[in-house]
């Protein structure tokens, strides 16, 4: 046979070939579309479906718009955390009121589902409202050992401690609070066991940093665990809740050094010459070291005035947060034993609080302390927004009495312990979540966080600023505002919790501005007319003696209303009170533009 005759024939071959295996296949297609159906009405042979992950709400009682009263919940399936429980001081316009704390309403209705409450470190704007929640809610706590310590003295202080439920963790620790997990990440801040939380939820990783600062130098303790921040942000991470407390602060937070440094080259120029006062936070345990250190080197005896600061540190030295040398701390009462150049005082007061220890010495009203000439005085805290009055009287009032005070901001004795814009940028890279929250601070430091997040590339639709009773769900696929939860503020008047409200303000605030007045009368029970009076009281209007014809002619004017009401046999008490009131209110705000609160009180004779 011919090679062509070959080549035909494998042509043939080839073909027929290529045609049965086309046909085979079409076989094979239909054999395996058919038992693709078949078990499909089986419920055999499909891919299992992955779970869908659920939503974690985070409800936030406090500490947006403000500065101050921290705490946010965490929610996911019918699990609640709570971070923090603080509280916040009182402003200008809450006449009498000692603290504000949150309101607890949604955590009382919600009890049996709260697993623990963790806490970030030990500054009272977050755990001063502590007692007030465990007194009604027995929670367990969950916090690093010196800011349980703390939290031990203040439940003690409010017969809560035996009941309390106090559990001691370390950074780097993990512990299981129901259906989630809270990871304890070491953070540097200015008080020592300050922690940041990466809360892994069935819906994903939330972290919440707490207060926080980058600081490289710490005075104790090692610098920020940045490393366990990127693992948690290689894993993944749902949500970032950051601190926003220096968001308008462009570069980084000084080091603690840097006041070891000024406050080194300020005992010597105070050598030989002068008793140094420091006043500062007595939750700084960091800067108390700091001064005990110097103290030291220049030989000189340190004292602690003020109850917080003694109570600080008590706990601090107890637990060995504060290192202290042998025969260097003495009593208040010691201080006339020793030359006044041998004498360092640390006291509070460093925001000029009218019953703290710096401001009692500068008004001449502390019981063991006066001050003068040959008293060398540092201010080592910035004043709080809102302060910078009552920190400028004390000053003057402290140089009126010849002391030589440093409170400039060029004497570098006092450095923040919140992170600015670099540090800020550095921990939001790390983390790499998909949705933001900035968290701590009032509406400007909010927006400006919000801001930066957005200058670092996230979109904006996955950053959200919320405010207080506002509840955030967030999952995979989405993050939008959910339901809100009762929110508030409660106000601590003395032993009485929340009996001082918005109500009450404005009348001891209507009292200071204008004063009261009384109108006393006594009425015949039988026909409403006046028997005695109206006798008329002022307090805080006018001075009575060189008032006395506005007084006669509100007293007039008084008499003739209550007798219209006779003579028209009006006898509820309510509307004649009224009709005193508008009138009068009139009548005086005619004659001298004020309006004093007007307080009728009739009595049936």
């Amino acid at each position: 046979m011919s090679t062509n005759g070959k080549n035909k024939n494998y042509k043939l071959k080839q073909k027929s070939y290529s045609k049965n295996t086309n046909q085979q296949k079409g076989r094979n297609n239909n054999t395996r579309q058919s038992y693709a159906k078949l078990t499909k009405k089986k419920g055999r042979g499909n891919q299992p479906k992955q779970a869908k992950k659920p939503s974690v709400k985070i409800s936030f009682l406090g500490g947006l718009n403000e500065i101050g009263k921290n705490i946010t919940l965490i929610e996911c399936e019918n699990d609640i955390i709570i971070v923090d429980c603080g509280m916040a001081f009182p402003d200008g316009d809450m006449l009498g009121v000692d603290l504000v704390i949150p309101d607890f309403t949604y955590i009382e209705q919600n009890a049996d589902r709260v697993k623990g409450i963790v806490l970030t470190h030990g500054h009272e704007d977050h755990i001063g409202g502590l007692p007030f929640l465990l007194s009604k809610v027995n929670v367990p706590l969950y916090g690093t050992p010196l800011t349980l310590g703390l939290v031990e003295n203040k439940l003690r202080e409010h017969n809560l401690y035996s009941k309390s439920k106090l559990n001691v963790v370390n950074a780097g620790d993990t512990i299981r609070l129901g259906c989630m997990s809270v990871k304890f990440i070491h953070v540097n801040h200015s008080i020592p066991d300050s922690v940041a939380f990466a809360i892994n939820t069935p819906a994903g990783t939330i972290v919440h940093t707490g207060d926080f600062k980058i600081d490289c130098t710490p005075i104790s303790g090692e610098m920020i665990d940045l490393s366990s921040f990127a693992k948690v942000g290689d894993e993944g991470v749902l949500a970032l809740l950051a601190e926003s407390t220096n968001a308008e602060r462009p570069g980084y937070t000084p080091t603690e050094m840097l006041v070891s440094e000024s406050l080194d080259t300020l005992f010597k120029r105070a050598e030989n010459n002068y008793r140094i006062i420091i006043a500062t936070f007595a939750s700084n345990v960091n800067r108390v070291q700091q001064i005990i250190n110097c103290a030291e080197k220049y030989g000189r005896k340190v004292a602690f005035s003020g109850r917080s600061m003694v109570n600080y540190m008590g706990v601090a030295q107890k637990l060995g947060y504060l290192s202290v040398p042998q025969n260097i701390l003495i009593d208040i009462d010691m201080l006339d034993k020793y030359p006044r150049e041998q004498i360092v005082l640390v006291t509070t007061g460093s925001q000029g609080e009218p019953m703290s220890a710096l401001s009692r010495m500068a008004y001449s009203d502390h019981r063991k302390v006066m001050v003068g000439e040959g008293d060398f005085i540092i201010i080592s805290a910035n004043p709080i927004p809102g302060n910078e009055k009552t920190v400028g009287n004390v000053v003057d009032e402290l140089l009126k009495r010849g002391c030589k005070v440093i409170y400039e901001s060029m004497y570098d004795v006092h450095v923040s312990g919140h992170a600015c814009q670099e540090e800020l940028k550095i921990i939001h890279k790390l983390v790499k979540p998909k949705y933001f929250i900035p968290v701590h601070g009032e509406q400007k430091h909010l927006r400006k966080h919000a801001e930066l997040a957005e200058f670092l590339g996230m979109e904006k639709k996955n950053i959200f600023i919320a405010d207080i009773g506002t509840t955030v769900e967030l999952n995979e696929k989405y993050m939008k505002e959910a339901e809100p939860v009762p929110a508030g503020k409660v106000f601590v008047d003395g032993l009485g919790v929340g009996d001082v409200g918005s109500i009450v303000l404005r009348d001891r605030k209507h009292l200071g501005q204008d004063g009261l007045i009384i109108i006393v009368a006594s009425l015949d029970v039988y026909d409403g007319h006046v028997i005695s009076g109206p006798d008329i009281v002022s307090r805080g209007f006018v001075y009575v003696r060189e008032s006395e014809v506005l007084l006669d002619e509100v007293k007039a004017l008084s008499l003739e209303i209550l007798e219209d009401c006779a003579d028209n046999n009006i006898h509820e008490w309510g509307i004649i009170k009224n009709r005193i009131k508008d009138e009068v209110s009139k009548h005086i705000a005619q004659k001298t533009r004020r309006t004093p609160m007007i307080l009728p009180i009739l009595q049936e004779v």
